[in-house]
């Protein structure tokens, strides 16, 4: 097994469903033009109210990527 090397990038994902979803779409977002994804790690999760109801959710998401 070789050395690899990795890089992080900050996304922001969004969703009104849920906190997955968000999840979900900002690494399906990335993984369009970034290669080898391989983690992800959520350090800040908030949302939006409106009329006393959840409107939508929002992550800040570190993502992971092997260098080639």
């Amino acid at each position: 097994m070789s050395d690899h090397v990795y890089k992080m990038l900050e996304l922001t994902g969004s969703s009104k469903t849920s906190i997955e979803d968000a999840v979900s779409n900002a690494v399906a977002k990335a993984a369009e033009s970034v290669r080898n994804i391989h983690w992800f790690e959520v350090v800040e999760t908030r949302g939006h109210v409106e009329d006393g109801k959840v409107a939508h959710w929002q992550v800040v998401l570190k993502v992971g990527f092997r260098l080639e």
